[in-house]
Formats: structure tokens, sequence, C-alpha cells
């Protein structure tokens, strides 16, 4: 039994509201149940109840058991001095306020029907993978689709704070929150982070004035990452790395520390090299690209804004001094999808909310043009008959499996409260 169990039966009256009596013995008869605000503080504010035949207007405190009032010190916390009524699911102690009255006690086990507790033990039991994973199928499509958009604007919040948190860092500059976004983004999960500290290491205003140089801009994000300490032969090598050093004295650059670059078990087209000169190719091609990324509106011009190649060393190389068999190293669909997904909607949804403009309706038709990611989640839920096609379906049901699932968040999840109400 868990105490958000208790806030779903309050919430929503689960249970024979015409019949409550208090501990105390006095009828109690609800006329609001409060406001479930999910802050510090009680549980249900602006509650009105009746005790009695008394009236009574306040907040509402709601407990597994009536002892963990003195076990969590609320009896210590102002924020409790107007609590009305303390529902709890088993009563092991009175509770008392600072003028010595006893707060009236609701134990709520006695009014709620076996089987809605049925249903919760049912929706809780130990699965392989989620709770609700043999029932997913049974969920109304209306509810599911309704469910999943929310999911997807949750994940978008969720996405948007570390934007916020660039435009700090940069001054308001979105150029520069673009370059960073994009720099973790080329990183991938092996060397995302990285790449997002190589991006900060070179100030934008750099970037801006080096971008009509390819070799300069390539220079610069290799020499930052620490790719060109040492003492090499190659031709390009040697260039890159006098570039980079009258770089770093003519805009005196700090030396910052970079997280190690991974090559382990990446694919050789996902090698950093490889990455650091597709990006370096981007911002030579496209100045203000900000601009240009906000008013996309279709994948087809995503795929045409970042139709770039890694320079032409790379096309026969995957590092330095170590010839390989002539490839193309154009940014892929594939790639090019994980961007619209990570930067360019994250990056529409944050900037069309400071300028007040509603892109709702545009951001979920522009995500379902791109196709469903593939990763170990996905395949589960597939494996239940939740097939994912798009993008947004697949978002959705990542948002769902880590920040509803993993934390048994049921009954804060629509799906959770259909099966509970339809068992």
């Amino acid at each position: 039994m868990k105490e958000d169990f208790l806030h779903y039966l309050w919430k929503f009256k689960k249970f024979d509201a015409l019949n409550l009596k208090s501990v105390q013995g006095e009828l109690i008869t609800i006329l609001k149940t409060g406001d479930y605000l999910e802050l510090s503080g009680p549980d249900f504010f602006n509650a009105h109840i009746e005790i009695g035949n008394q009236k009574w207007a306040g907040n509402i405190e709601i407990h597994l058991k009536s002892s963990d009032w003195y076990l969590h010190n609320h009896e210590k916390d102002p924020a409790y001095k107007n609590v009305i009524l303390h529902v709890v699911w088993e009563n092991d102690t009175a509770i008392f306020r600072e003028n010595n009255t006893e707060i009236p006690v609701l134990v709520l086990k006695d009014y709620v029907s076996k089987e809605i507790i049925e249903n919760y033990n049912a929706l809780f039991a130990p699965k392989t993978w989620i709770s609700c994973e043999r029932q997913l199928k049974e969920i109304d499509g209306f509810i599911f689709k309704n469910w999943q958009e929310r999911l997807f604007f949750e994940r978008l919040e969720r996405k948007s704070k570390f934007v916020y948190q660039l435009l700090e860092e940069t001054g308001q500059d979105w150029e520069a929150v673009l370059f960073c976004l994009l720099a973790k983004n080329f990183g991938l999960n092996t060397n995302g982070d990285s790449f997002l500290q190589i991006s900060k290491a070179i100030p934008f205003s750099i970037i801006r004035k080096e971008s009509f140089e390819a070799e300069n801009l390539e220079a610069l994000l290799f020499g930052v990452a620490g790719l060109l300490e040492a003492e090499k032969e190659d031709v390009y090598y040697k260039d890159l790395k006098f570039r980079y050093f009258y770089l770093l004295h003519k805009y005196q650059i700090e030396k910052t520390y970079i997280e190690p670059l991974q090559f382990f078990k990446l694919r050789p087209d996902n090698f950093p090299t490889i990455r650091l000169s597709q990006l370096g190719a981007l911002y030579h091609k496209h100045q203000n690209l900000f601009s240009k990324i906000i008013e996309l509106k279709s994948v087809d011009d995503v795929y045409r804004l970042l139709s770039v190649s890694a320079s032409s060393y790379w096309q026969d190389h995957y590092q330095f001094d170590k010839e390989s068999p002539k490839k193309s190293k154009t940014l892929s669909k594939s790639f090019i999808d994980l961007l619209i997904i990570n930067t360019i909607i994250p990056l529409q949804f944050t900037y069309s909310n400071i300028i007040g403009e509603s892109i709702s309706e545009n951001l979920i038709d522009f995500v379902n043009e791109v196709a469903s990611e593939k990763n170990a989640i996905i395949d589960k839920f597939n494996s239940f008959g939740i097939n994912s096609k798009t993008a947004f379906e697949s978002q959705t049901l990542l948002e769902l499996k880590n920040e509803y699932c993993e934390r048994k968040a049921c009954l804060k999840c629509a799906i959770g409260l259909e099966l509970l109400k339809n068992n």
C-alpha cells in the first residue's frame, strides 16, 4: 500500500462517502475534497467538510498510519496548523493540535470496497518489466492518444530546462545555445558531455568570425578537444595544429579540461573525429543557423538544411595517420532524425514559449514525420502490442517508461488510472 493510492481514493472519492464517521464517532460530510497541489505542506488544500453539525474549511493531510504525523515532524511545522481532517489507512495514535484539541481522524480502509483494493494490488503485482504490461492493449485508443500528447509535452518541458540554462550561460544568445545543443547531440550518448564542454570552451563569437574558413573551424574543434596534442607526420594534422595554436593565441582562448573523447565501441561513422568535422562543416555552410532552424516546418526541409559532409580529408580517414577505404561521410537520415528529436524540436518549443506563440500542433505534425527510434525500450513496448512507427510515439513511450513506469507512478498515469477504474 502506498500513500499516493490514498491520495487517489480521496481525490476521486473512491469510497463510501455517504456513511463516513470519524474515529471520534462524528458524522463526516465531504463538500469539497480540496486541491491536490503536490507541494510541500498538507496534501489537499482548501477542503470543505462537515464534522457533526460544524462546517470546516481548511486542509486535509493523508498518511498510511496516523503516527506518520509525528514521524514526519508535522507537529513542528506551522503549515499543518490548519489541518481539519487527518485521513489515514490505519489509526495507531491520536494527534493533537497546539491547543491540545484532537484532530479528527477518518480511517479510510473502513469505507473502501474490496474490489478497489484487489484492482490496486493487481495493478502493482510484480511483473517482469512494467506493472500494466499485460493490460496495455485494453486501454481505449482515445485515452491512450490523449495521454501520449501529454507525455510528449511533458518531455519537451523537461528538455526545455536545459535550453533555458544555456540561455542564461550565453547571455540569451540563441545562436550560441543552438551551437551547444548541436554539439552535445553530435557527440551522441558516448561523447555528448565532452562535445558540450568543447562548445562552451570556444566563445561563439569566435565561431561566427571563423565560420568562413572551414579548416579554422575544424582546427578549433579538434584542438580544444585535445586531438592535436601529439606529434604526427600527417600533413593535414600539422596544418590543423598550426592553425589551432595561431587561433589560440589570436583570441586568447583559455585552455579548459575536456573529458577525453571515446572511440571504443563506436561505429567508425560515429567516431568523434568524423562528428566534429561534420559539425564544423555545418557552421561553415550556414551562418545565422538559428533563424533558419526556427523557420523549419517539415522534415524534408531539415534534411536539405543539414546536408553536410565531413571535410575531404575524412573521406578516406577515420583517424589521423590511418588511411581507410574512401567513403562519403555525410550526415545520415537517421542521424538527422536524432537531431530533429533532441535539438530542433526542443529549441522550437522553448523559443515559441518565450515569444508567446503556440505551435503545439505544428510540433506534433513535425515529429510525426520522423521515423520511430529503435532501442530496447521501444522493442519491449512492441512486444506488448504497442507499436511505434513515428518519433512522436517513440518519444512518448520513452517518457512513459522513464518518468512513470520506472517510478511506479501508476496513480499519476492516465493508463494506470483507467486500468484501476475499469478493472
